[in-house]
C-alpha cells in the first residue's frame, strides 16, 4: 500500500538521504519526493512510499523521526498519480475543450496538489452553489461561505462554523483561490491532512489564474 508522508527536516545536505535510508531499512520503497517549501533553514517534503503488506503506517513515523531534526507532519494512504508537475498538461486539456474546461480543471487539480477533492463554487444573492466537483468530492449543492467573494488565495480554518460537520470529523484541511473572479472560487480539501503550506497555496493560485484566462465566462 502507498502512503503520503509529509516531513519537516533541516534543509542541509544529507538529511533527506538519511531519511530515505531509515525508510529503506523498514522495507519502505520511496516512489516520489516533492519539495513543498523551504523556509528558514527548514524544508517541507512530501514522500510517496510503498509499504510492504502487513506493516502498519506507524513504522514510517518511527523510522523518519529516528533521523535527528526530522518531524513527521502527517501520514495518510495515497492512491494518486505520482507526476506532481503536470500543470501544463492540465492547462492544455482545458484550452482544448474550454466549454468543458471547468469540469476538466476541477477533476485534475487534486492530482497536482495532492488534495482529496476539489469543488468550484459561485456565489450570488442566494448563497454559494457548487458548479463543478472532482471525484471523491462531498456532495453539496449549496454552502454558507461567509468568506465569499474571495479576493486572494488563502488557507481556511477547517474548524470554522461554516464547515460541514462531516468535513470537521475527518479533520479536513482546506484552501481556496479565486478562479478568474472573486465570486467564482476553487475550494480544495485534504481529509486527514496534511495542512496546506503557503507555497502550495501560491502554486494553486498561479494555476487557477492561468486556467481562468481560457475558461468561458
Amino acid at each position: 500500500m502507498s502512503f503520503l508522508i509529509r516531513v519537516q527536516l533541516p534543509d542541509s545536505p544529507g538529511t533527506l538521504g538519511a531519511v530515505a535510508t531509515a525508510l529503506g531499512a523498514i522495507g519502505a520503497d520511496i516512489l516520489s519526493v516533492d519539495v513543498v517549501e523551504r523556509l528558514g533553514g527548514v524544508a517541507i517534503d512530501d514522500l510517496v512510499v510503498e509499504l510492504p503488506s502487513g506493516r502498519l503506517p506507524d513504522v514510517l513515523i518511527t523510522a523518519a523521526e529516528s533521523v535527528e531534526g526530522v518531524e513527521v507532519d502527517a501520514v495518510r494512504p495515497y492512491a494518486g498519480v505520482l507526476d506532481t508537475h503536470r500543470e501544463l498538461e492540465l492547462v492544455e486539456e482545458v484550452a482544448a475543450e474550454p466549454n468543458d474546461g471547468l469540469e476538466i480543471f476541477t477533476k485534475g487539480v487534486p492530482k497536482i496538489i495532492r488534495a482529496g477533492w476539489a469543488l468550484v463554487v459561485t456565489s450570488d444573492a442566494g448563497g454559494a452553489h457548487t458548479v463543478a466537483a472532482s471525484g471523491a468530492a462531498p456532495t453539496v449543492q449549496t454552502l454558507d461561505l461567509p468568506w465569499m467573494p474571495l479576493a486572494r488565495a488563502t488557507i481556511l480554518d477547517g474548524e470554522e462554523p461554516w464547515v460541514p460537520e462531516t468535513w470537521r470529523e475527518l479533520g479536513t484541511e482546506l484552501a481556496a483561490t479565486p478562479l478568474g473572479k472573486p465570486d467564482r472560487v476553487l475550494l480544495v480539501g485534504r481529509p486527514g491532512g496534511p495542512m496546506f503550506r503557503a507555497a502550495e497555496v501560491a502554486r494553486l493560485a498561479h494555476l487557477a489564474g492561468i486556467v481562468a484566462v481560457v475558461l468561458p465566462d
